[in-house]
């Protein structure tokens, strides 16, 4: 049985053939298939591998005051855990939304680490005292001298900001990510904090749009969203506060929607303990609920949502918790499809990943059921899935 995210629906019996690392043939009728190794599912489930919008593979740590002053080396060596680990769970594409670059992206191209292919911002862009400057108040320095191996880098001013759009875009980055409001993690904002000016957000939208990528924004609150929206922002990150209006502009623009349920339940259950700095906890209670609420009005007017994550440190093993949370509010085929075509759709890769079809890339799940009819198939760290494939190798093949 093949999954087709798009119809929410199970195609039947299907030979999917695969040849260097692309989907060749998806048929009902025998293949042509010559040498290939055959693997019978069984009455398995065959579906795309699934995709995370929002993932910090490189914050290894919650405490990102902390993580500032490590060796980028050693972190590199922390993140591969973390990216095996998502491979693992069936996510075979990811977008870093601040800390991984071309290093890291090109290493699990060449077969240096395992883990998931990387859509990576770089640094995330900040302003002084932003989402992305750790800097606590009594702490001096410019943002250029700490964010070595730290997520964000703090830029102000529109002449400022079109240069480090235009330094992320030098280094590869596959899309621009900002901090448009407050945040849970840094030290000297508040969650209802704006950030950046109208400008400094439509110059870094230009530098974007010119080398011909978007940008992705960090923002909670209503006014945070919908300003960024009107910019020009093409996906908001969270959005947790966001309201009637946010709607309304998301479907305007033909923007996306990225929820990160999963990161503030974990957080509040574990955070501290992780790493999370304790005065910062307390930020949490002012997002957790409101994220819920906001994922039902944006699902329930047609807003496109994609999966996101947002986890940290110990905490990434929650990644697949994204689909039991959403699962409150969303049918499990949009939710499926919010990890599989929306995702690829945001990407810019729509027909590349998120499918089971002639001339995508064979990123492959089997899985021991109906996801469907059982979103508990894609949890418990991938123990359903004997086999993943991405670009048609095998990670995992437990099908004997």
């Amino acid at each position: 049985m093949v999954l087709d995210p798009e119809k929410g629906a199970l195609t039947g019996e299907r030979n999917v053939l695969v040849d260097d690392g692309v989907i060749t043939a998806v048929s009902g009728e025998a293949v042509p298939r010559k040498d290939a190794q055959v693997c019978d599912l069984e009455g398995r489930t065959l579906m795309p591998g699934l995709c995370d919008a929002h993932v910090h593979v490189t914050a290894v740590t919650p405490d990102f005051a902390a993580l500032r002053h490590w060796s980028p080396s050693y972190v590199t060596a922390r993140a591969a855990e973390v990216l095996e680990g998502m491979l693992m769970r069936g996510f075979t594409t990811v977008r870093d939304a601040g800390g991984a670059d071309f290093g890291l992206a090109r290493a699990i191209d060449e077969g240096y680490l395992a883990g998931p292919r990387i859509l990576f911002c770089g640094k995330a862009l900040s302003q002084t005292g932003g989402h992305g400057d750790m800097r606590s108040p009594g702490e001096h320095g410019l943002g250029e001298c700490f964010c070595c191996a730290g997520l964000g880098h703090v830029c102000d001013g529109v002449t400022e900001v079109r240069r480090a759009a235009r330094n992320e875009i030098r280094k590869g980055a596959n899309q621009i990510k900002i901090m448009a409001s407050g945040g849970v993690s840094s030290p000297t904002d508040r969650i209802s904090n704006l950030q950046f000016s109208i400008e400094e957000i439509s110059a870094i939208v230009a530098e974007a749009e010119a080398a011909g990528l978007y940008v992705m924004a960090h923002a909670y609150t209503a006014d945070a969203v919908n300003r960024a929206l009107t910019c020009g922002v093409r996906s908001i990150e969270h959005g947790n506060l966001l309201d009637r209006g946010s709607i309304d502009l998301f479907q305007k623009m033909d923007a996306f929607l990225v929820p990160t349920l999963s990161t503030y339940h974990a957080l509040w259950d574990e955070g501290v303990e992780a790493g999370l700095p304790a005065d910062m906890h307390g930020k949490i209670a002012e997002v957790m609920d409101a994220g819920m609420a906001a994922l039902e009005l944006a699902d329930r007017n047609g807003v496109r949502i994609a999966y996101g994550t947002d986890l940290l440190g110990a905490m990434h093993r929650h990644q697949s918790n994204e689909f039991t949370l959403r699962a409150q509010v969303q049918a499990p085929d949009s939710i499926i499809r919010s990890a599989t075509t929306v995702a690829a759709e945001l990407f810019g890769l729509a027909g590349q990943i998120g499918v089971v079809a002639e001339g995508a890339r064979a990123d492959l799940l089997v899985v021991d059921g109906n996801p469907l009819d059982d979103l508990a198939l894609l949890q418990d760290q991938g123990r359903h899935m004997p086999a993943i494939m991405k670009d048609g190798v095998f990670c995992k093949n437990e099908l004997g």
